[in-house]
């Protein structure tokens, strides 16, 4: 058999997609350290650069400067484009553009479409696009309308500040990102219900993902007729939203380090807010660094979790973690197949499942031991920056300007593979499965 010539493997889909977001990041970083990118005198420090871009193409919003004084308007615009490519995926922004100006997508193209946005066939590659472009503008451009109006009444007394402000914020809600125009994130607008809750319905719309958004459009008056992946997500999701703004309500009801100084209704807001971040949104009116233990701790495994498959939110998915407790449902009933509703999931997708879900246990546990290694900071703390960093959340509680190069380095590379490496291993072992003609003979270990 011929081996692969080296550009087809290079291209490969698996291979082309954190290859492409690797050269974003690449030419991210260029701009960055162009002289007009940084506020004052000289060019931005090359790790400065390197963090930046990889958490603007990652959409995390981890940074180790501040956004709002360190980077000029054209360097704030440069990260705005970063988070905007990253979101959608190069590889999809590819594409669309291929649709639109092109009319056609090549074979290539399209199986690197179907590894990135999780598409089912081939044929659906094209429609499914079409709907991402749609409801992307839709949502991005009804939330920045919101913004830019409540900024205007309320906070700014200009309209093109208001507008600028509206629309960077509403790019990062909905491509969950946690960058801000202001030196404390969202702290300004602490209890605004229309600023607060439009953010974070940006934020949850945009963890949903596009395959389920696209399902949801032709046939959301029909829940019976979803399939089993737009079940998982959807429900999941609202489940997951609700036991995390009740876990925060409760822990932080009374603590006036973060929103126990606030009305009952402010709270509320505040409680919203909490659930949808942690999730992917990275967006913070309160310091996370004085939040109790079991905030923290809890806010770790929701970052863990994730958001929607095919998603701008990073984790191991909400479907992997779903999949996996039906898969210890099954063994705890004794059922000889695991099922949801009234579909049988297939052992490949269980492993891979369990494949992802103990990559990340691993990845993420050794970067909080290297990290650990580099500095002095709690378990906890770090824990929660690592997990921030491969759930692509953005969320801190403040040790990131304080972290060595080194481990600044680390965190950058968790961020990177948490944003495509989920992805590109998911990718690979569907790519990869293959039937055999033979099965060797069974042996039980002894399991517990």
């Amino acid at each position: 058999m011929l081996r692969p010539s080296l550009p087809n493997a290079i291209l490969h889909p698996v291979r082309l997609l954190p290859l492409s977001f690797l050269a974003l990041t690449f030419v991210g970083t260029l701009l960055l350290l162009l002289p007009f990118a940084r506020s004052g005198e000289g060019s931005a420090s090359l790790q400065a650069a390197i963090f930046q871009s990889t958490s603007a193409v990652t959409v995390t919003g981890l940074a180790t400067v501040d956004t709002s004084t360190y980077w000029t308007p054209a360097g704030q615009t440069i990260i705005l484009v970063l988070v905007e490519i990253g979101g959608l995926g190069i590889i999809a922004l590819a594409t669309l553009l291929g649709l639109f100006i092109g009319g056609r997508l090549g074979l290539r193209t399209s199986l690197v479409a179907q590894a990135d946005m999780h598409v089912v066939s081939i044929g659906e590659v094209r429609p499914l696009f079409r709907r991402v472009a749609v409801t992307m503008v839709f949502f991005q451009g009804v939330l920045a309308a919101v913004l830019t109006a409540r900024y205007r009444l309320t906070y700014y007394d200009d309209l093109g500040t208001s507008l600028w402000h509206g629309v960077f914020d509403s790019i990062m809600a909905f491509n969950n990102a946690g960058f801000s125009l202001n030196r404390d994130s969202i702290v300004m607008y602490a209890g605004d219900a229309v600023v607060i809750l439009a953010m974070s319905a940006g934020v949850f719309v945009g963890a949903i993902g596009f395959p389920v958004l696209a399902e949801l459009f032709q046939g959301w008056r029909r829940p019976s007729l979803w399939t089993i992946h737009t079940r998982l997500t959807v429900w999941g999701s609202i489940l997951l939203f609700v036991i995390a703004a009740a876990i925060f309500l409760i822990y932080e009801w009374n603590n006036l380090g973060t929103i126990g100084a606030l009305s009952w209704q402010d709270k509320m807001v505040s409680g919203v807010e909490a659930s949808a971040m942690t999730r992917s949104g990275g967006l913070a009116s309160f310091d996370w660094g004085s939040v109790q233990p079991e905030t923290l701790n809890s806010a770790t495994v929701l970052m863990f979790i994730g958001g929607g498959s095919a998603s701008t939110a990073g984790g191991i998915k909400i479907t992997t973690f779903l999949l996996l407790g039906f898969v210890i449902l099954a063994e705890l009933r004794g059922d000889p197949d695991v099922t949801v509703g009234r579909r049988s999931i297939s052992a490949a997708v269980i492993r891979t499942a369990l494949t992802i879900a103990l990559l990340a246990v691993m990845l993420v546990v050794g970067s909080t031991f290297a990290v650990m290694s580099m500095t002095d900071f709690a378990f906890d703390e770090v824990l929660f920056e690592c997990a921030s960093a491969f759930g692509t959340v953005g969320l801190s509680t403040g040790i990131t300007t304080q972290l060595p190069v080194n481990a600044q380095m680390t965190i950058s590379v968790l961020m990177f593979v948490g944003r495509v490496g989920t992805i590109a291993a998911a990718s690979a072992f569907v790519l990869r499965r293959r039937t055999t003609r033979y099965h060797l003979p069974e042996e039980q270990p002894i399991i517990g």
